[in-house]
């Protein structure tokens, strides 16, 4: 028999997002909460990620807003030099435990429940035990992985791999234990990003790897946007150069050439006009680095490994004798269709903010912390912003992240959060508001007409996009 326990919110999932909305609805109410999950610690795919990886954005903006994480310095040395710190996956794990152990149980409001699978329904069981538990009618129901985070070590590679062939995933790069005839790379993503600079790192000589790459990827060059006075000059110039390349720009591909000659993007190949952007982002020596393999394979995604054959969507080719396979396939973060964040006793975490999951998480708390019972006003503030997969899509987030922003700038309340929220990188940005209120509203009032000028053309380039992309896209924003 189930037993049942009283609680305000449960929440489902102690990973990056879970633990952003646990923190700030502590912080903003009285609130009690249960968080259930799978794994014996918090922390979400960072557990189950490979040993290497790091955070792609600046430490200041990940996390929590009650707890910094890292210690707010520039690195002196390596591929990051001269940037923001960047956490390991190993520092964001005690970060997160500490947290739990030092914030959230202390507090007596959080009850934590690992090792606990979610059953539905307000029904959640351990699996240690199979004991069940309950909560009540009127707790509502906050789901944390709805957006399908996904790292190679949670699922098989979804191609044919025929026996004798050496595959590992990313975290069984650190415990090889020879050298192999050829290293190849399997994804273009993030991680395929990472596992390329490991292999650099660790001695392997660019001739020797491979890179199957499905489809060439926009990069946000990370130096453009740097929090802090040390950066300020610089990131405003970025604001100013990224605001200025869509206003000047002649057609969706101009805009990208744009923003590349202004080194806000960057891709690997200057010959390859990308597809595919999905906020991954590098510093200008990570690009260095990778350039310099130039076994570029791009004839699709892998349909099967053999010894002595790889076979592609558009192709076949003979690799290297005694080859080593890295499979770096798994999606990372989804397109997901969205769903109303707020309905009924039911709260779906989603991006609000263009790649800035966490943010989002904390953000969503926010607004329910502040707008009580208000589902439709709660709703209009949170509309959600689907990850990006294509290159079109950075016109469309664009856009719905600017007009996510003129409702947020039209509320009180939600300004004075953002004014005090670590989590808030774009409002670091920015330039702050004039304390007095008759030129704040002045300068609100400014900062609207650039940004309702900024959609009118983005909007004008996605009608420049063949028929099909400009259907998808205005169809896109019209849910919005």
């Amino acid at each position: 028999m189930a037993e049942t326990i009283t609680v305000d919110y449960l929440v489902i999932g102690a990973g990056a997002m879970g633990m952003a909305f646990t923190d700030t609805l502590l912080t903003d109410t009285k609130a009690t909460v249960a968080i259930v999950d799978r794994y014996a610690q918090p922390g979400g795919h960072w557990l189950v990620a490979y040993p290497f990886v790091r955070l792609h954005q600046p430490s200041n903006f990940y996390g929590v807003n009650s707890q910094e994480l890292g210690e707010n310095t520039i690195d002196q040395t390596g591929w990051n030099k001269d940037l923001f710190e960047l956490a390991t996956g190993d520092e964001v794990l005690a970060y997160y435990s500490k947290v739990m152990n030092r914030i959230f149980l202390p507090s007596g409001r959080v009850s934590y429940h690992p090792k606990h699978e979610y059953l539905g329904k307000g029904e959640f069981r351990s699996i240690v035990t199979n004991k069940i538990y309950r909560v009540g009618e009127k707790t509502r129901i906050v789901d944390a992985t709805y957006m399908k985070v996904e790292v190679p070590s949670m699922r098989p590679p979804r191609y044919q791999v025929a026996e004798g062939v050496n595959l590992v995933i990313p975290n069984d790069l650190p415990k090889t234990s020879r050298p192999y005839g050829g290293y190849t790379v399997v994804g273009a993503g993030k991680t395929g990003i990472d596992t390329c600079l490991w292999l650099l790192a660790n001695g392997v000589d660019p001739v020797h790897i491979s890179w199957i790459m499905p489809r060439d990827s926009w990069y946000i060059e990370r130096g453009a946007l740097q929090p802090g006075p040390e950066f300020a000059e610089s990131t405003a110039a970025s604001i100013a150069a990224l605001n200025e390349s869509i206003m000047a720009a002649t057609s969706p591909e101009d805009l990208f050439l744009r923003l590349q000659s202004s080194l806000q993007f960057t891709r690997l190949d200057e010959q390859v006009l990308p597809t595919m952007f999905r906020c991954a982002t590098v510093s200008l020596a990570e690009l260095e680095q990778i350039r310099k393999i130039t076994k570029i394979i791009r004839q699709g995604r892998v349909v099967r490994l053999t010894v002595d054959e790889v076979t592609l969507e558009r192709g076949t080719y003979k690799p290297v004798p005694d080859s080593l396979y890295i499979d770096c396939t798994a999606d990372g973060l989804a397109k997901t269709d969205p769903v109303p964040v707020f309905l009924g006793n039911q709260i779906t975490l989603q991006s609000v903010r263009q790649c800035q999951q966490v943010f989002s998480a904390a953000f969503i708390a926010h607004v329910e912390a502040t707008y009580g019972n208000d589902e439709i006003k709660k709703n209009w503030l949170c509309r959600v912003i689907p990850h990006p997969d294509e290159a079109m899509d950075y016109l469309i987030v664009n856009i719905q992240t600017h007009k996510n922003g003129l409702r947020w700038n039209a509320e009180p309340q939600t300004v004075a959060w953002l004014a005090q929220s670590r989590l808030d990188w774009f409002g670091t940005l920015l330039p702050q508001a004039p304390e007095d209120p008759v030129q704040a509203a002045a300068f609100y009032q400014a900062v609207a007409a650039q940004v309702e000028g900024i959609c009118a053309k983005l909007e004008e380039l996605i009608d420049q996009l063949p028929e099909k992309d400009a259907s998808r896209a205005r169809a896109q924003l019209a849910r919005f």
